[in-house]
C-alpha cells in the first residue's frame, strides 16, 4: 500500500506541466544538436582523412560549438511546451523565452563557431532557467503575457546591471560537478532509474530535467578537454551510461536474446520482437512485454545488473584501462559503436562486452525461473 502511494506520489509529480514540458522539449533540443553537429562537421575543416588520428579532434570541434545551438533550440522549445501544457499563447511563449535567452547571453566576440563554443557550457542552463522563470510567473498570474514580461525583464535587468548569467551559472556548477562526478552519484542515479521503472514509472524521463542538463554540461568539459589536448577531467558522464545500460533502462539486451532463444512459446515470441529494438538500447516493448515491470522473477537482475556494470565501467575507467567518454553519443546507437565513439578508444568496446556477458550470465537463472514459472502456470 505504501510502495503504491510512493509511486503515484511520483508520477504526479512527473506530470506538473513543467517537468513534462522539459522531459518533452529535451529530444528537440538533441535534434538541434545533431542537426548543428552535421553541419558543423561540413563547415569546419580539419585536416587528415575522416576517420584517421584526426577523428576525436573532428569531432570535438564540430560538437563543442553544436552544444550552443542546443541551448537556443531548447530556450523556446520548453516555453511553447509548458504554454501548450497549461492553454496559453505558444508563440508569446517561445518568443518572449528565446528573447530572454539571447539578452543573457555574454557580449559577442570572435568568430560565430568562437562564440558557439562559449556559450555551449552554460546555454542549456540558461534555457531551463528562462523557462522556469516563463513557467513560474504564467503559473502565478494565470496569463502567458506577464510570464513573458518577467522573463524579458529578468534579463534586462541582468544585462544593465551587467550581471554575467553565464558565469554564475559556471560557479553553481562547479560543486554540482564535483558531488556528480563520484561513484556513489552513479549508483544513486542508476538505482533510481531502474527501481521507478519496476513500478512502471519512465525512470529516465522522470530525471531527465535534473541529471540531464548536470551530465550533459560535464561532457561538455570533457569534450573541451579533448580538443585542448588536456586530460578529461571526468568520469560520470552522459555517455557514461553507454556501458551501464546495453539495451536500455536494466541492461536487457541479455534478457531479449535469451529470451528469443527461451523453449516457451510465449517468451520466446516476444525476445524475437524486441531483439532489435533491444539492439537500439529501446525496450519499453520488452518491460511491458515479457513483462519486467512488477514480474517478481526479473526484477531482481533488472535492479542488479546496471548496478554491477555502473560499477565495472566506473573502475575500468577510473584506473585508466579504457578512456573516459569525451563526446556525446545518441542512446539510440548500438552500444558497441556507442562506446568506441564516445571514447574513440578500442578498449571501451571490450568493456561493452564483458558487460554484456556479465548481464547475460546473472539474468540467465532468473530467465530460467521464469521459464518454469510460466510453463507451470500453463499446465
Amino acid at each position: 500500500m505504501r510502495l503504491s502511494s510512493a509511486a503515484s506520489k511520483l508520477k504526479a509529480a512527473a506530470d506538473l506541466p513543467f517537468i513534462v514540458a522539459t522531459r518533452d522539449a529535451l529530444p528537440w533540443s538533441f535534434v538541434g544538436l545533431l542537426a548543428a553537429f552535421v553541419a558543423m562537421l561540413i563547415l569546419i575543416p580539419v585536416p587528415g582523412p575522416i576517420f584517421g588520428p584526426s577523428l576525436g579532434l573532428r569531432v570535438s570541434g564540430a560538437l563543442l560549438p553544436a552544444f550552443g545551438i542546443m541551448g537556443a533550440v531548447l530556450a523556446p522549445t520548453l516555453s511553447w511546451m509548458y504554454a501548450q501544457r497549461v492553454g496559453q499563447n505558444r508563440w508569446l511563449a517561445a518568443a518572449a523565452t528565446f528573447i530572454a535567452y539571447l539578452l543573457a547571453l555574454p557580449p559577442y566576440a570572435g568568430t560565430p563557431v568562437d562564440y558557439l563554443r562559449l556559450v555551449g557550457p552554460s546555454g542549456l542552463f540558461l534555457a531551463l532557467g528562462f523557462g522556469g522563470i516563463f513557467a513560474f510567473a504564467t503559473w502565478l498570474s494565470k496569463r502567458a503575457w506577464a510570464g513573458a514580461l518577467v522573463a524579458v525583464a529578468f534579463a534586462v535587468l541582468a544585462r544593465a546591471e551587467h550581471l554575467s548569467l553565464t558565469a554564475g551559472i559556471e560557479h553553481v556548477l562547479a560543486p554540482l560537478g564535483t558531488l556528480g562526478d563520484t561513484y556513489a552519484a552513479l549508483m544513486i542515479i542508476v538505482l533510481v532509474e531502474t527501481l521507478l521503472w519496476t513500478c512502471g514509472l519512465h525512470g529516465p524521463a522522470l530525471l531527465a530535467a535534473i541529471v540531464t542538463p548536470v551530465y550533459l554540461s560535464l561532457q561538455m568539459q570533457n569534450t573541451s578537454a579533448f580538443a585542448a589536448h588536456l586530460p578529461l577531467p571526468h568520469i560520470v558522464v552522459v555517455s557514461l551510461f553507454l556501458f551501464v545500460f546495453p539495451g536500455g533502462a536494466g541492461a536487457t539486451l541479455p534478457l531479449a536474446g535469451l529470451l528469443a532463444l527461451s523453449r516457451v512459446p510465449r517468451l520466446h515470441t516476444i525476445g524475437r520482437i524486441t531483439i532489435v529494438p533491444a539492439l537500439f538500447n529501446i525496450n519499453e516493448p520488452l518491460l511491458f512485454g515479457a513483462p519486467v515491470v512488477f514480474n517478481p522473477y526479473l526484477i531482481p537482475p533488472f535492479i542488479i545488473v546496471p548496478l554491477l556494470l555502473a560499477t565495472t565501467t566506473y573502475v575500468a575507467t577510473s584506473l585508466g584501462w579504457v578512456g573516459r567518454a569525451a563526446f556525446y553519443v545518441p542512446s539510440s546507437i548500438p552500444t558497441i559503436v556507442s562506446t568506441y565513439l564516445a571514447t574513440i578508444d578500442p578498449r571501451a568496446v571490450a568493456l561493452a562486452l564483458v558487460n554484456v556477458a556479465l548481464a547475460t550470465v546473472i539474468y540467465l537463472p532468473f530467465v530460467r525461473a521464469y521459464e518454469a514459472h510460466v510453463e507451470a502456470a500453463r499446465d
